[in-house]
């Protein structure tokens, strides 16, 4: 089988639902009507809960039936190719799959947040078509952001062991954030006390003063002996 064209045509296959563009490191494993049993690791860069697009090497016959492994999770799906897809430069082709069964978690950490992301911008639209308080609004924006990164830093996580490279460089984009979202969060505490919307019998108000009591030597220390 000729590896970059295959003697065939590019089809294009009848795409059902919206792709997210990911980058997911799958196994693949094909038999060829001669017998032939291929295995080959691919990428998939758009993928939706219904199949995507892979980056091969080798094109299987349209029509074939794959067995896929997510290298990240080892979980397994089969899928059936139904087409092929230029790039938009046209320079290269890509394999369009189908999974046999429809899966959200088949593709992994990456596609379910971009899904997710998504639907929550969905969510925004209609909280903000229902009059909610914009300081409402502006706390669920923050809130999904820091999970959304969160979540991005595990998935990083993973995809580093799996390329051999040191996870450990995930840690300080995490303690950044944290950082980040701390200032943002104590702006904000602030912005409520000028406008006389906490007192000292706010719930959870003198643990924040204990915490803040705590942490205050210690950040001013840095700046001393810098």
């Amino acid at each position: 089988m000729d590896e970059r064209t295959a003697g065939q045509p590019a089809m294009k296959e009848k795409r059902r639902g919206s792709r997210f563009p990911v980058v997911v490191f799958v196994e693949a494993k094909w038999e060829e009507l001669g017998g032939q049993k291929i295995r080959e690791t691919a990428q998939a860069m758009e993928v939706n809960a219904l199949g995507g697009l892979l980056d091969m090497k080798t094109y299987p016959r349209i029509g074939s039936t794959l067995e896929l492994t997510n290298l990240l999770s080892g979980q397994t799906a089969q899928a059936r190719v139904v087409g092929t897809r230029r790039t938009k430069d046209g320079t290269a082709l890509r394999v369009a799959v189908e999974l046999v069964t429809p899966s959200d978690t088949f593709w992994g950490l990456n596609f379910q947040l971009k899904k997710t992301s998504a639907e929550l911008v969905k969510i925004e639209q209609d909280i903000k078509a229902g009059g909610i308080d914009a300081r409402i609004l502006e706390e669920f924006r923050d809130s999904v952001d820091y999970v959304r990164k969160t979540a991005w830093a595990v998935q990083e996580w993973q995809e580093r062991q799996l390329q051999k490279h040191d996870p450990q460089t995930v840690l300080p984009l995490i303690t950044a954030e944290r950082i980040r979202r701390a200032t943002q969060l104590s702006l904000a505490i602030k912005t409520d006390l000028e406008a006389r919307e906490v007192t000292r019998e706010t719930a959870g108000m003198r643990e924040f003063y204990q915490a803040v009591e705590s942490l205050y030597p210690r950040v001013a220390t840095l700046f001393r002996e810098a």
